[in-house]
């Protein structure tokens, strides 16, 4: 009897205080990891980069098709009024297209219907930013276009989350 008083029982397992100890440090873990992660800076970022690569397509559609044309723009490129800004449409919208935008677009009958790119084959579809602030849709598709005096054209997104601004120039 003395001999069992002295042995120690050799259960097998966890207290639950390691238990405690070990989730602690795995919320702790889990906390760090999702803060330096920052899923909405990177929905944000995602977001971002669709709107570079859409204006970077537009834009070389736009020269694409002046190279095939002899120099000469598409008819509602090259009628646009130099140094305004215009809310890229697919349909001849009569108002509304002075949404907000980072550019300011003046008038609300200020849109370009680029829907010939899209009907000689040098894009898809007409890009839509992707909805952040603004609700964009295939009417006001959150991009505008400039025409400057010297013919370049700038491409840009209404609107922009970790960028200050998102345009493309030739």
């Amino acid at each position: 009897m003395i001999l069992n008083f002295y042995q120690k029982d050799n259960k097998k397992g966890f207290t639950l205080i390691e238990l405690l100890i070990v989730i602690a440090i795995i919320a702790i873990l889990a906390a760090v990891v999702f803060v330096a992660l920052d899923p909405l800076t990177r929905f944000q970022d995602a977001r971002d980069s669709s709107r570079w690569n859409d204006a970077t397509s537009l834009l070389s559609a736009v020269k694409i098709d002046q190279v095939d044309n002899g120099g000469s723009y598409l008819w509602a490129v090259s009628n646009a009024t130099a140094g305004t800004n215009y809310m890229i449409s697919n349909a001849t919208t009569t108002s509304g297209c002075n949404l907000t935008c980072d550019a300011t677009i003046a008038n609300a009958t200020d849109c370009v219907n680029l829907q010939g790119f899209v009907n000689e084959g040098y894009v898809g579809s007409l890009p839509v930013s992707p909805n952040g602030a603004g609700t964009w849709s295939s009417i006001y598709t959150g991009y505008y276009m400039t025409r400057s005096a010297v013919g370049t054209i700038t491409i840009g997104a209404c609107e922009s989350e970790n960028s200050s601004s998102i345009s493309v120039t030739r």
